[in-house]
């Protein structure tokens, strides 16, 4: 039996509770207008479930709570009303549970808080009112139950609660102690449009007597940039995808904020962790840059100590995106930073992620970014932008293509090996 379905779960609901052995459904994007069935809780093996971007109505059926095995349950965007099942507290497998966006209502059940391994909960946008759950007071959580590995929790707008900030927190020993604490030094000195806005932060003692400490970040309602670049499962249309314009409108907004970090800011502060994932996008689209959780701030003598040195503090950064000389012992500079960039313009026009399965041996983004020029640039660029432009003459499309050559060549040039 397949363990996998992509199914049209209008024509016969119930019956999907024959699939016993599916591990795996999808059913988004396929304007679905039926109940979610009561059948859906004997899929014992089940281990994902995407049903977002539909018209599911009614309630999430309780008997969701015995598939023991989910780890994903995602059905933003839909129109199901009622209140959130308790029985979801039973699923100890649940890693994220996505129910933005319908009309659910009533309070948020205490026992989705004893989930010990969930680190994704949104439940925003609906109509949940009424008190938090036991162990959650005020703005800021003081802890949040079991969930020791929670990262993220989004209750964007519920009834009562107003406009509530991207909440992001973490349970903290030593060394993310220091992170948290890079982080707010770094966030205390920075003033710039296209740098994260901090709301507040907190820093106590749970119940437990174990640190807990949170940053409250101005709310970017479209997400990362990440997800505008990459679509897995979802078709490419206008509404979901960048245009060249506004993708060559982030990157001067994320040049503009390394610019800050490097050059305006006594002493200088290096990010050490650019990517996609960390770049985030407000209602206009314009770029916001985040997450300086490994950030390092550098006075003038210390870097000129660095720069004459051998010395390192480690590799910092994210797997495709970090300097390959700090893989080889290198100091921190803002250098490492620039080669961040430069991959990160070229994922931005090319639409390919550096851990993409197509870089195989000596072939990387970067090379296959640069082999490219100037004559295949039309070969690589991301596919996904021509969605938002209508036919052009011979001369627009000059334009255009000198347009790609340029920045290709500006990323090519920012991620060679120490670049300059």
């Amino acid at each position: 039996m397949a363990n996998r379905l992509y199914w049209d779960l209008g024509k016969h609901p119930s019956a999907i509770g024959n699939l016993v052995g599916l591990q795996f459904l999808s059913a988004n994007d396929a304007s679905i207008s039926r109940v979610i069935p009561d059948s859906i809780g004997k899929l014992g093996n089940l281990t994902e479930i995407y049903l977002y971007n539909n018209n599911l109505s009614g309630q999430i059926p309780s008997s969701i709570g015995n598939l023991s095995k989910l780890a994903i349950l995602n059905a933003f965007n839909n129109n199901l009303e009622g209140p959130v099942p308790p029985s979801i507290g039973k699923l100890k497998s649940l890693v994220a549970l996505v129910l933005s966006w319908n009309h659910l209502n009533g309070s948020i059940p205490r026992e989705i808080f004893q989930l010990s391994f969930s680190y994704y909960l949104d439940l925003s946008y609906n109509s949940l009112s009424g008190p938090l759950p036991s162990q959650l007071s005020g703005q800021i959580p003081e802890s949040i139950g079991k969930c020791t590995v929670l990262q993220e929790l989004w209750l964007d707008r519920s009834k009562d609660k107003g406009r509530r900030a991207h909440l992001n927190h973490q349970w903290l020993r030593n060394s993310s102690t220091k992170s948290f604490v890079a982080e707010c030094e770094t966030l205390r000195r920075v003033r710039h449009r296209c740098l994260m806005k901090i709301i507040t932060c907190c820093s106590s003692i749970n119940k437990q007597g174990r640190d807990f400490k949170a940053l409250v970040f101005e709310f970017m309602p479209n997400g990362s940039l990440n997800r505008w670049l990459h679509k897995e499962s979802t078709m490419p249309t206008l509404n979901n995808t960048l245009s060249l314009a506004q993708r060559l409108d982030v990157a001067v907004d994320i040049m503009d904020a390394l610019d800050y970090l490097h050059n305006h800011c006594q002493p200088s502060i290096i990010h050490c962790d650019l990517k996609p994932s960390n770049i985030l996008l407000k209602e206009d689209m314009s770029a916001r840059v985040g997450d300086f959780g490994i950030s390092r701030i550098i006075s003038e003598s210390e870097s000129k100590i660095l720069q004459n040195s051998n010395s390192t503090v480690g590799i910092r950064g994210s797997i495709g995106y970090v300097a390959p000389e700090y893989g080889e012992g290198s100091s921190i500079t803002t250098f490492g930073d620039v080669y961040s960039l430069g991959i990160l313009l070229l994922e931005v026009f090319t639409g390919r992620s550096p851990t993409d399965d197509i870089f195989r041996g000596s072939m990387d983004l970067h090379k296959f970014s640069e082999d490219a020029l100037p004559d295949n640039i039309w070969e690589i660029a991301d596919k996904t932008m021509w969605l938002h432009t209508s036919t052009y003459d011979s001369n627009t499309r000059n334009m255009i293509e000198k347009c790609l050559v340029h920045v290709i060549a500006l990323g090519v040039s920012c991620s060679r090996k120490q670049p300059r």
